[in-house]
């Protein structure tokens, strides 16, 4: 009988979710940057072997909601733990164990579900028995069913990582066919590129105010796929500095997302970009839901 299930990713901003997750895969799918909130929304990819299937759940960085974004962010992330088989907790070799550790901590008190504590990035810690003694002090904080030590940015103990999570999944069918490996739409995807070009790009102050919705998506008989977007922000002063004197800036988030979808469509890609201001859109709800913020339609 083959193991399946559906595995949620959790942890503090900047942990490394979403990186660790595309390691774990083989493939990107998810876009990653060092500026929090860069994954807002549940994002769903498929790793299937001899063994099984394991359907990974990322969700935002769990944190305080300052707005209704914030907000949104908490509610995936609750209804992804509460829905899942097995929750992988993503958390930071050699990091202090804070606020939000505790947060985490109390609010997965009340699942009775394996837990696997993922500590992540121990290529940054130099010293031998500063690991061990990080790793213990993880182990008596967390209580997980299990503790694996990775490095996602260099793919270390991934393997040993994926052994331990078929361990603990229900034994069942298969929930997609063993050539998927995620069901977001690539319209979606390449919102999120484009999102994750401006995350690198801009200052720290105007990507957490920035949204992008992709206005047409459509493919020419030879194989040309002409893509036109908008991104989205709060304010006229950070529209000016997100095109740039010249246009300049717009042209290197363009130049960076179109490479990143040409790379995942296999194709020739004809980007086209424009900036447009919705005052205050992370708090209104109406907005939330046409930009793709909508928990009700999660699974």
């Amino acid at each position: 009988m083959t193991k399946s299930g559906f595995v949620a990713l959790i942890g503090r901003p900047n942990v490394g979710k979403s990186t660790l997750m595309n390691h774990l895969i083989g493939q990107k799918i998810a876009i990653t940057s060092e500026k929090a909130q860069t994954t807002r929304n549940q994002i769903r990819t498929v790793y299937t072997d001899e063994r099984g299937q394991i359907v990974f759940e990322d969700t935002p960085g769990l944190t305080r909601a300052k707005n209704r974004l914030g907000k949104f962010m908490i509610d995936v992330a609750a209804k992804t733990i509460e829905e899942a088989d097995v929750i992988l907790w993503i958390v930071e070799a050699g990091g202090y164990i804070g606020a939000s550790e505790q947060e985490i901590a109390e609010r997965l008190k009340k699942v009775r579900k394996p837990l696997i504590l993922a500590v992540n990035k121990v290529d940054k810690v130099k010293d031998k028995k500063a690991l061990a003694d990080s790793l213990e002090a993880y182990r008596k904080f967390a209580s997980p069913t299990d503790l694996v030590a990775v490095s996602a940015l260099r793919n270390e103990n991934t393997d040993l990582l994926m052994d331990v999570l078929y361990r603990h999944l229900p034994e069942g069918p298969m929930f997609y066919d063993e050539d998927t490996v995620t069901e977001q739409p690539m319209r979606d995807i390449a919102a999120e590129m484009i999102r994750e070009q401006a995350l690198r790009l801009l200052r720290d102050e105007i990507p957490h105010g920035i949204a992008v919705t992709v206005e047409s998506m459509k493919e020419r008989e030879n194989g040309i796929i002409d893509l036109e977007a908008s991104i989205i922000c709060e304010r006229d002063s950070h529209k000016g500095m997100i095109i740039g004197k010249g246009g300049q800036m717009l042209k290197r988030i363009g130049t960076g997302a179109r490479i990143a979808i040409e790379e995942m469509c296999e194709a020739k890609v004809n980007l086209k970009l424009w900036v447009k201001v919705r005052r205050d859109w992370r708090d209104d709800e109406t907005q939330l839901k046409s930009f793709g913020y909508d928990a009700r339609k999660l699974r």
